[in-house]
């Protein structure tokens, strides 16, 4: 979350609040101790969903990230960008000086070298001589404009033709009980103006009173305001603008600034598929088009908080997301972590996990063991068949690729495997 939105009277009332409460709250010197990563906007998860895996890593990388605030998109992509070795830049913009502070800070204690910062306005960015650029990030900034639309085409507008972006915004049915608390608050006097420390201590005594059929303190879901801090209790229930999407209200949000949704992350969240079993209901869900299942998706799990979604333009020349069926990409792990999924899986298991209190379960081919356990970031899928082929001598290679494809879209949904071009 991030100062960088409408002009005048908004702007200033954005800048106000992320002057005195950076978000979300970060102390640089914890750069010693760990990196901070997510969606979207990770380098691996990025390159699958807009570059259909294969980005050429030794090209030059502009990116641009709108509304940085702390920089958390920052520094995770200034490092991967830094760790892969290719030639990259990055632009950090927002309005706040103290975020822009936390930022740079933050990139120093790195040592990283590949990061540029500018107080800007993301409305700004059309004229500004900045673009165009490969890669946007704008994650959690939209949904305070005055007019979303406009800021998304703004960013369009220095967006690279064969480009991407990477977005977040609040999901309607997962912040069930936010606004009612706004609005109480707004009613105690919560002026624009008002003195933000006065404002969190009003807040504070009134969340201490609520009965507990109050739909906030019912949902389980939304955090902020009791593990944030000032910060976090400030950007969820006395932030100045803001609103939250359905699935179809963020396509067309995407379609008003001459996008089109290449991917919602994570995958698993907005198949039907996986919350349902019954054979009838998911053959007449299968009829639907993609995005009208994603959200039935989303008003089936009622839990979705926010929306990470990656748009490229309507016009783009070609495929964004890689392609399971190509042989010659490589599977990645998201991270180290991930990798180990592979060695605790037997066959016949099950790939199982919990989002938001909803517990998802993944059949397994009998192979996903094996294949999943020669997944390095260096193997193709034609290697990696070629392999396990060789140790199944009865099995055919069709075999093989649905077993793949199966086990692929399972880890893959929940976010923990992509694909790319080889390296090393």
């Amino acid at each position: 979350m991030a100062a960088t939105g409408t002009k005048e009277g908004g702007e200033g009332r954005l800048r106000r609040q992320y002057e005195a409460y950076p978000y979300p709250a970060r102390d640089p010197r914890d750069e010693a101790k760990r990196l901070i990563t997510g969606s979207p906007s990770q380098l691996t998860e990025l390159d699958h969903y807009i570059f259909a895996g294969r980005r050429d890593a030794a090209r030059p990388f502009r990116v641009l990230v709108a509304g940085g605030g702390t920089g958390d998109a920052t520094v995770m992509l200034a490092q991967q960008l830094a760790d892969a070795g290719g030639p990259a830049e990055i632009v950090h913009i927002d309005l706040s000086e103290a975020s822009l502070a936390i930022a740079e800070a933050r990139v120093k204690v790195r040592r990283l070298s590949n990061v540029a910062f500018r107080r800007l306005s993301l409305l700004d960015l059309p004229g500004s001589g900045l673009g165009p650029f490969d890669y946007i990030d704008c994650c959690g900034v939209l949904h305070h404009l005055d007019d979303p639309t406009t800021g998304l085409a703004a960013l369009a507008a220095v967006l690279a033709e064969s480009g991407g972006l990477g977005l977040m915004v609040y999901g309607a049915l997962g912040r069930t009980g936010v606004y009612p608390a706004q609005a109480m608050l707004r009613a105690l006097g919560g002026d624009d103006e008002a003195e933000p420390a006065a404002r969190v201590a009003v807040a504070r005594r009134l969340l201490a009173q609520l009965p507990p059929t109050n739909w906030l303190k019912r949902n389980p879901f939304i955090a902020d305001h009791l593990k944030g801090g000032d910060a976090g209790l400030y950007d969820l229930l006395l932030h100045s603008q803001d609103r939250a999407y359905t699935v179809p209200e963020v396509a067309a949000l995407a379609e008003g600034a001459g996008l089109r949704i290449g991917a919602f992350v994570e995958p698993a969240l907005y198949d039907p598929a996986s919350y349902l079993t019954d054979p009838q209901i998911l053959a007449r869900l299968g009829q639907l088009p993609w995005l009208d299942r994603c959200a039935f998706a989303e008003n089936l799990a009622g839990t979705l908080r926010k929306h990470v979604f990656y748009a490229v333009r309507a016009d783009h020349p070609g495929p964004c997301v890689a392609d399971a069926t190509d042989a010659a990409l490589a599977p990645v792990w998201r991270d180290a972590a991930d990798a180990a999924l592979g060695q605790s899986l037997r066959p016949g298991a099950a790939l199982t996990a919990n989002r938001d209190g909803v517990a998802f379960r993944f059949p397994l081919p009998t192979l996903a063991g094996a294949i999943l356990t020669r997944i390095d970031g260096h193997r193709s899928i034609a290697a990696i068949r070629e392999d396990v082929m060789a140790a199944n001598p009865s099995l055919s290679e069709a075999a093989f690729t649905a077993q793949f494809a199966q086990t692929f879209a399972a880890v893959n949904g929940i976010g923990k495997l992509f694909l790319r071009q080889p390296r090393g």
